[in-house]
């Protein structure tokens, strides 16, 4: 079978064109999240704030945030990002110590995952690890990939560095965030050809970890419980999930409409925010839903080529870290929303109010942009009659990383 070769090698200084149909893909993600967002919210803000846009006013506020961090990361050289790396890790972790500072931090219900900000907005520093975790560890497989002699390649700093993010989400009692960084983590070190076995004695400290993480906070072992019962306590833990299914259910093939879709969002808390995937069906229709998988499967495409045309590898790497990052964070909260998963937490990426969330989705999708426009030219494809994931040099494990 015929397959290609990558070179990745090559300097990144001459740029053609951004991918026009990967920002395509972008702005209408965003566009229908803003509609999406308001035909499941304004109900629920006009009872509680008497404004039924005041959650889509709050995005689109965070929205203008989030378009500068894009054309921040679209404009910026990728060598000068990587310059920057430095300060956006040290950010990162400077945030989510202050999530614990009595002032600026903010508790709810047991969990200290926000940071106060001006005029009632609030952070999450969680949010902002998933940036730079991904940069971190594009820019230290770089690195070894440009080490010639095998003995000096370690695969230590980038454990490491991982553990350090993963260990400053967990300590805010953001479970499902820390799950989500490790598989986005584990991920890259596959993609980047990186020998796994060290990963078989690390699961024999993880999974007893998790085990216990789980059991420690009663809340956790409740949303276990329930997904593995779902029939069972529909009134406390399994409302949400029953009241998301009940609204899927009810959108048909064609949806409920706009309008009359809103009255049985009323059952779902916090309809706005994590379940907003049900609202959405209600309204829409499971036409909505395949227009929706047709168009983050087609985001996913635009930037999983843009990643591998990419001549800069740590661009590459970056690129394909955020895609992923967008795409797998989107299909794991469709799946909780239908009860194919138990509940974790983590938003519908463009979708979902938060203006955390928002504004670093923008600034993945900048640093996207960004990479799509280096010159195919840059580079040189050849195609040879060998195993493509071999022929690969952009993501060839053609190293071994001492532990």
């Amino acid at each position: 079978m015929d397959s290609y070769y990558f070179y990745a090698d090559k300097p990144s200084e001459k740029y053609n064109k951004s991918d026009v149909w990967l920002l395509i893909s972008i702005l209408l993600l965003w566009g229908f999240g803003i509609f999406a967002l308001f035909i499941c919210s304004q109900n629920y803000a006009l009872r509680a704030f008497n404004n039924s846009y005041y959650f889509v006013v709050r995005q689109l506020v965070c929205s203008v945030v989030g378009f500068v961090l894009f054309l921040i990361m679209f404009c910026l050289d990728i060598r000068v990002i990587r310059k920057m790396l430095v300060l956006i890790v040290a950010g990162s972790l400077f945030c989510c110590i202050l999530t614990f500072i009595p002032g600026i931090g903010v508790e709810l219900n047991g969990a200290r995952r926000w940071i106060r900000m001006p005029f009632n907005f609030m952070f999450q520093p969680s949010e902002m690890v998933k940036f730079s975790l991904v940069m971190f560890l594009a820019n230290l497989f770089d690195k070894q990939k440009m080490i010639e002699n095998p003995e000096e390649k370690n695969v230590m700093p980038c454990v490491i560095g991982m553990g350090i993010f993963l260990l400053c989400v967990l300590l805010q009692k953001d479970f499902s965030t820390t799950v989500f960084l490790g598989m986005i983590g584990v991920l890259l070190f596959f993609v980047t050809g990186t020998k796994l076995m060290w990963i078989f004695p690390a699961m024999i400290i993880i999974l007893p970890l998790s085990f216990f993480l789980v059991v420690l906070e009663p809340y956790r072992l409740y949303r276990i419980l329930g997904f593995l019962r779902p029939l069972e306590d529909t009134s406390a833990i399994n409302y949400q999930s029953m009241a998301a299914k009940r609204a899927i259910s009810a959108g048909g093939i064609w949806g409920s409409g706009i309008g009359s879709g809103l009255v049985r969002l009323n059952s779902i808390p916090e309809i706005q925010a994590d379940y907003i995937f049900a609202g959405w069906t209600e309204a829409m229709g499971y036409v909505g839903v395949l227009f929706y998988f047709v168009l983050i499967l087609f985001f996913a495409w635009r930037g999983y080529r843009t990643a591998l045309r990419c001549p800069d590898r740590f661009a590459a790497y970056t690129a394909f870290g955020f895609v992923s990052t967008i795409f797998l964070q989107s299909i794991l909260n469709c799946m909780v929303v239908c009860g194919l998963l138990p509940s974790t937490g983590i938003p519908l990426p463009f979708f979902s109010l938060g203006g955390s969330s928002m504004i670093v989705t923008l600034g993945m999708c900048g640093f996207l942009m960004n990479a799509s426009r280096c010159e195919e030219s840059n580079y040189t494809v050849r195609r040879e009659g060998e195993n493509c994931m071999e022929a690969c040099d952009l993501f060839k494990g053609d190293y071994e990383l001492n532990t």
